[in-house]
């Protein structure tokens, strides 16, 4: 019993030693388990294989009797299960090549990440059979528009849009901002992505009232007086209700549904990987950067699931507007943002001051029952207040179609929806300024350069066609019909034509632009964007550059020259005392660098270490095969035994090199 005992605890310690002696030798990290059971197997056909080989080499006769030397029969032994070792350490080389060593994980989350993947399968599945089914798999499969039935474009944008409405809010929502991406998304497409909708059927109001109490952490009554239980708006992501808070402000609460958080995050990992597919397979996907746009496009989209950021934007743009009151002149229109109680709102709930009045996407009638005069001061208010918002403070409303501008009953304007809110720095703001300043000239090459600062150019692209075209536009502009196209959606249409990336605060920016024509449209249908803004920039202009900024900024400039100029005599001083004493070196050689030739002197290292592995091997075998040297046993020629200890050294090198070579990871400290 004991000597039993005695085996097994031998059997583990062996086993461990052989494994920790095989992490140690190939100088990379090694599964312990797998290190274990080899050493194992060490362990039990070790000592058996060296007995075999004494006998085979007569140091042991078949009676068990010695025939030689303890010290030879020793050796002979210890070198047997050595080579047992060494077929261990290749088994191990071999089993990382084919099954690298994985960290061990927590089996909980295993089958998590198992049930997981398997929605989100489930879940690939069903977009890709509705795709097929509306016609748009062409787009995933890489076959040709006649594959998918539909032969102009008008046909297949249609069918995209009911794909996307058929896929659900993630998808919706992705289709309404690619329909104000102009400079991605050409006709007809964007015309019907804008036809999209995410209105969605009400939830009940229990389930509501649970999730209100849930974000706030106590009673609904500690904080509203009164709230209405049907809501004002439903959408897919939220629903918003009126309320009255205890101290009788009457507000509204946007709360979004308990399922669309897990509904989005399982959606915008779906929504990447059909974007790569799609590059893979479309030119047209190529063509739009698919991948880059979905990837921006999901981030902001969780962003905006946390409604903190929408209450940190709408005090951004609050600020924004109360700055540009204070340039405003008394008979200007009013631009107001609703005030917010931090209280009663939380990442999943913004309660905030009601905005009386009708959005302008519905107030066809309110509208009409105004002068041309008050419209049209409407319209330049509103402009006015964007160009100042984009251009002199840098932080704007991104999102501002008509659903989002409110006509209230004094005849001033609400801004409501601040999920999405542009910031453009302020180099990027005299660049874009510059820029409109130029187009108010004609002047093509300003124009052009002053793009051309703000815009990510491949190296390919034809600048000298691409100044061309804007300065087609800037003259277009000049002389088209009042009411057509305006020359922010013309650029943003020679910027498409170009493959020229526009950056995402750019892009913000002229993509405000844009929406904001669509407002002023609704206001005065034939409202001249293009000469009414264009004429307002010098003013602009001349409030970036006011005196106070410009003394400040120079104060800036000329502090961090001071800066740099402090130390320019001691550079200098140091430059002249090397010359003087000749030791100035200018490092114009390769390989100069210390991390470069510790680079090369571990290459050449490698590669002498597989030489001399090698060479052992070889050497190994000429000295077995020779069969000479000095007799040690009946059956053993002392270059016998050297030859099997310079190959077992020669095995172990060439193991450690294979495994360095095609498993390479760091060697764990």
């Amino acid at each position: 019993m004991l000597a039993d005992v005695l085996i097994v605890v031998l059997g583990v310690i062996s086993a461990v030693l052989v494994g920790y002696a095989s992490r140690r030798i190939l100088d990379t990290p090694v599964g312990w388990p797998r290190s274990i059971v080899v050493g194992v197997l060490v362990f039990v056909c070790g000592l058996p294989f060296g007995f075999w080989v004494a006998k085979q080499s007569g140091i042991v006769s078949a009676s068990g009797a010695l025939q030689s030397s303890a010290l030879i029969a020793t050796v002979v032994v210890v070198l047997s299960v050595a080579w047992v070792f060494a077929i261990g350490v290749g088994i191990l080389v071999a089993l990382e090549l084919v099954w690298p060593t994985a960290s061990l994980r927590n089996p909980i989350t295993e089958i998590r990440a198992a049930l997981r993947q398997r929605k989100r399968t489930r879940r690939y599945a069903q977009i890709l059979a509705i795709a097929s089914r509306r016609g748009v798999g062409w787009v995933f499969h890489g076959r040709t528009h006649a594959n998918g039935g539909h032969a102009t474009s008008e046909e297949r944008a249609a069918a995209i849009v009911d794909t996307i409405n058929e896929s659900g809010v993630t998808f919706v929502k992705l289709g309404q901002v690619l329909s104000t991406r102009r400079d991605l998304i050409p006709e007809p497409y964007l015309s019907a992505l804008g036809s999209l909708q995410s209105a969605a059927t009400t939830l009940p109001w229990e389930t509501i009232l649970s999730t209100i109490e849930a974000e706030l952490g106590r009673p609904v009554a500690e904080v509203f007086g009164s709230i209405t239980e049907t809501p004002l708006a439903a959408a897919s992501v939220a629903q918003v209700h009126t309320a009255v808070l205890v101290d009788g402000t009457p507000v509204v609460v946007k709360v979004q549904r308990p399922t669309a958080r897990a509904q989005v995050e399982a959606d915008v990992d779906i929504i990447v990987r059909l974007a790569e597919r799609a590059e893979r397979h479309s030119l047209q996907a190529r063509d739009l950067h698919a991948e880059s746009i979905a990837r921006g496009f999901t981030t902001t989209l969780l962003d905006e699931l946390d409604y903190r950021v929408e209450y940190n934007n709408t005090e951004m743009l609050r600020s924004t507007m109360r700055l540009i009151d204070g340039h405003r002149h008394s008979d200007d229109i009013t631009i107001t943002v609703p005030t917010l109680y931090p209280d009663a709102s939380t990442r999943r709930m913004i309660t905030m001051d009601i905005v009386e009045g009708v959005p302008l996407s519905a107030a066809t009638d309110r509208l009409a029952a105004l002068s041309s005069e008050e419209r049209d001061a409407l319209a330049v208010g509103l402009m006015n207040a964007v160009l100042e918002q984009i251009l002199v403070y840098g932080v704007f409303h991104a999102d501002l179609h008509p659903g989002n501008v409110i006509l209230k009953p004094d005849g001033n304007l609400g801004l409501i929806d601040f999920g999405a809110v542009g910031i453009l720095e302020r180099s990027q703001r005299q660049n874009l300024a510059t820029l409109l300043l130029a187009a108010s000239a004609e002047d093509d090459i300003a124009a052009t350069d002053a793009l051309l600062l703000i815009v990510q150019v491949p190296d390919d692209a034809d600048v000298d066609a691409f100044r061309h075209d804007i300065g087609v536009v800037l003259t277009t502009v000049q002389h088209r019909p009042s009411g057509s196209s305006s020359i922010f959606t013309l650029m943003l249409d020679v910027i498409r034509q170009h493959h020229i990336a526009l950056p995402a605060t750019l892009s913000s920016a002229f993509r405000s632009f844009a929406t904001l024509e669509g407002c002023l449209k609704v206001l005065v249908p034939d409202f001249d964007m293009a000469e009414r803004a264009l004429s307002h920039i010098p003013a602009l202009t001349r409030r970036m550059l006011n005196v106070k900024r410009l003394a400040i900024s120079a104060q800036a400039q000329a502090a961090v020259v001071s800066a740099y100029a402090r130390k320019l005599p001691r550079r200098i001083e140091s430059l002249g005392s090397q010359l003087e004493r000749g030791t100035l070196n200018v490092r114009v050689r390769s390989l100069a660098d210390p991390a470069d030739q510790w680079f090369v002197g571990v290459l050449v290292s490698e590669v002498l270490g597989v030489l001399v592995s090698i060479t052992a091997v070889v050497i190994a075998i000429v000295l077995i095969v020779s069969s000479s040297g000095p007799l040690l046993a009946p059956g053993l020629h002392l270059f016998d035994l050297l030859g099997a200890f310079i190959g077992f050294l020669g095995f172990l090198g060439i193991l450690r090199t294979v495994r360095r070579i095609f498993i390479r990871r760091p060697r764990a400290r």
